[in-house]
C-alpha cells in the first residue's frame, strides 16, 4: 500500500504558506551542514572511506531537501529550477562516488557548488515576496564563487578537503539567517 507524502495545507496567505515550510527546511538544513562539516574537518586530509561517504553524502540531502520544497505548498512557481537542483545534487553524487583522488573530488564538487549555488540564486530571486531569502541570494552567489575556489585549490600541491567543511558551515549559517529572517516574519509562530 502507497503512502502518501504530508503536503503543507493551505493557508489564507501565500506567503505563510511557504515560509513555515521553508523555515523548518533550511533548520535542519543548518544543523546537517553543521554536523557533516564538523566531521569531515576530521577526515579533511585524507580521502578515506568516511571522507568520500560524506562527500556523496552532502549532494544527496540537498537532493532530498530540494525533493521536499517541491512537495512544499508554493513550490510550484520553482518547480522547474528544484528538478534542476536535483538533478544536479544526483550528477555530484555519482561524479563524487567515482573520484579517484582529491583533486578530483575538489573539481567535482567545485563544479556542482557553481551549478547549484546558480540554482539557489535564481530560486531565491524567485521567492523574493516570501522573506527571508536575502541570505538565500547572498549564498547562492557566493557559491558559485567558491565553486570555482575549490575547483582552483585541486592544483595546489597537497589539496585538502578542508575547504569543503568551511564551505558546508558557511552555508548552513547563510540556512540559519533566513530560518530566522522567516521564523521573524511569520511572527516566531511555532512549526
Amino acid at each position: 500500500m502507497a503512502t502518501a507524502l504530508p503536503t503543507a495545507q493551505p493557508s489564507a496567505d501565500p506567503g505563510t504558506e511557504i515560509a513555515r515550510p521553508l523555515r523548518n527546511l533550511y533548520v535542519v538544513r543548518f544543523a546537517f551542514a553543521l554536523v557533516w562539516a564538523g566531521v569531515l574537518a576530521t577526515h579533511a586530509s585524507d580521502l578515506d572511506l568516511l571522507s568520500r561517504t560524506l562527500l556523496v553524502l552532502y549532494p544527496l540531502f540537498d537532493l532530498a531537501a530540494a525533493a521536499y520544497d517541491l512537495r512544499t505548498a508554493g513550490a510550484t512557481r520553482h518547480r522547474g529550477a528544484l528538478h534542476a537542483n536535483i538533478a544536479l545534487s544526483l550528477l555530484a553524487a555519482g561524479g563524487l562516488a567515482g573520484v579517484s583522488d582529491t583533486p578530483d573530488a575538489l573539481r567535482v564538487w567545485g563544479a556542482w557548488a557553481v551549478a547549484a549555488g546558480a540554482v539557489q540564486l535564481v530560486v531565491a530571486l524567485r521567492r523574493r515576496r516570501v522573506g527571508g531569502q536575502l541570505p538565500m541570494v547572498l549564498s547562492g552567489g557566493l557559491s558559485v564563487l567558491a565553486g570555482l575556489g575549490i575547483a582552483g585549490t585541486a592544483g595546489q600541491d597537497d589539496p585538502s578537503l578542508a575547504a569543503l567543511a568551511g564551505y558546508a558551515t558557511l552555508g548552513g549559517v547563510f540556512f540559519l539567517l533566513s530560518a530566522i529572517r522567516l521564523g521573524r516574519e511569520l511572527g516566531g509562530g511555532a512549526a
